[in-house]
């Protein structure tokens, strides 16, 4: 069997196993195993399989993905979210569709303090979609906007998906969140000006001016200036040079506890399950770097990886062309598989690519807008369909809205993400301006 119809062999084997809803770690474990014995036999898969799975996880850095998971349960249990809400809508109440642009300002905020985009969809939504319901804002629209906002989650750091391309790459983890701020901040004045373009063009879907259920008080600003510390804290200190972003992670973490503690809202009970619910997403994480792994050793075996490389270069093709090339490939890889999956199973292969390339920019330049560029690409899974993982989370709390309804309602939002995607795809300063000034 020649190589590259040994890599599309492994390939189709690792969908046929997804497509029949094995657990994506395992299709790509299964997948790889497959690959590996057909290529060096059974011995040499076994020294590989006895030496990885420390080789993988003995890695220090690997300590901040369950703590900021942790850190965003205990924000999500702690009560912060309510108040993160009840401010932002007090803030945009005057403005029509202030209701929607609160939620997606609530999204940002919580993102920062919790790193996860399902977690931020599902928080947020727990306490907006009453709200939005009640004032008259159709389904439509009220799902959108959540399932949209909550992909601010991984945009906006900490963010888990920014975290395993620095540990891929071995890039500075405090550099790439400094080029994640400015873009995260584009995506949520982008999705604000969606909601407020949406709202006057298709009539009917908000309410002509939402009633003033709560004005902006001191009261309301003393609810969210824990949050705002936390992150201060553990931005400040990080960019001060005070700790790194692990022990940056943990001081968040300790940061969060403390502060749901204050509100007394977490329970013995909600503490378990902050816990627990952590030991559950870090070890699905884990699995799927361990079939990662695997995969991406018996690619690399193949050589195809390499050969493709070599070819693509050999074009001598636009560098940005190969780029969009490759950005226009996460797009329908998001069809299938979930964010976490697709750069570890790609970043593998289309970083030495990338790295190859001459963009007229030194190297770490190069590695950091292009992880800023795939973070901003991945999010389209969440939202497109047929999986849009956000939107199936957001409709499933929201039973009264068809689905049908719910994928109409992102359809603003990725028009805004592609222009925002051109944008920073064209002007990678837009990603770079932050990252001068950390050290």
């Amino acid at each position: 069997m020649s190589p590259l119809l040994l890599t599309l062999t492994i390939f189709s084997l690792m969908l046929v196993l997804m497509a029949i809803r094995v657990p994506i770690a395992v299709a790509m474990f299964v997948a790889g195993c497959a690959g590996y014995l057909a290529q060096a036999g059974w011995l040499p898969l076994a020294n590989f399989l006895n030496t990885q799975a420390f080789a993988r996880f003995a890695s220090y850095d690997l300590s901040v993905i369950p703590l900021f998971i942790l850190m965003g349960h205990f924000a999500t249990q702690g009560g912060i979210s309510k108040a993160l809400f009840a401010f932002a809508s007090a803030l945009m109440a005057r403005v029509r569709g202030g209701l929607a642009m609160a939620s997606v300002m609530a999204s940002a905020a919580f993102g920062a303090i919790c790193g996860s985009s399902v977690a931020t969809a599902a928080t947020i939504s727990s306490v907006a979609l009453p709200e939005m319901k009640r004032h008259g804002y159709s389904g439509r629209l009220s799902t959108g906007t959540l399932a949209a906002g909550g992909t601010l989650g991984i945009l906006i750091p900490p963010s888990v998906p920014l975290v395993i391309y620095a540990i891929l790459t071995e890039q500075n983890i405090a550099k790439l969140f400094a080029a994640a701020m400015v873009p995260g901040i584009i995506a949520m004045l982008g999705y604000m000006a969606a909601i407020a373009l949406y709202v006057r063009v298709v009539p009917g879907h908000a309410p002509e001016q939402d009633v003033v259920t709560e004005r902006l008080s001191l009261g309301l600003l003393r609810g969210v200036l824990p949050m705002a510390a936390i992150f201060l804290l553990v931005f400040g200190g990080i960019y001060g040079g005070i700790f790194t972003p692990t022990e940056g992670a943990a001081v968040g973490t300790a940061a969060t506890f403390v502060a749901a503690l204050l509100k007394r809202e977490l329970t013995l009970a909600k503490l378990k399950h902050c816990f627990l619910a952590t030991a559950e997403s870090s070890a699905m994480i884990f699995m799927i770097f361990i079939g990662a792994d695997l995969m991406n050793a018996a690619l690399a075996l193949t050589q195809v990886p390499a050969q493709l490389a070599a070819v693509v270069g050999g074009w001598g093709l636009p560098p940005l062309m190969v780029v969009s090339a490759i950005l226009l490939l996460y797009v329908l890889l998001g069809a299938v598989m979930d964010e976490l999956s697709m750069i570890l199973l790609t970043i593998p292969i289309f970083f030495p690519l990338v790295m190859g390339l001459d963009f007229g920019m030194p190297k770490e330049s190069v590695a950091i807008w292009f992880g800023i560029m795939v973070l901003m690409t991945v999010g389209f899974g969440l939202l497109a369909p047929p999986v849009g993982l956000n939107v199936y989370v957001v409709n499933g709390m929201a039973r009264d809205v068809p689905i049908a309804e719910s994928y109409r309602g992102v359809l603003p939002f990725l028009a805004s993400d592609v222009i925002r995607t051109l944008l920073l795809l064209f002007f990678p300063a837009i990603s770079l301006w932050l990252v001068r000034y950390v050290g």
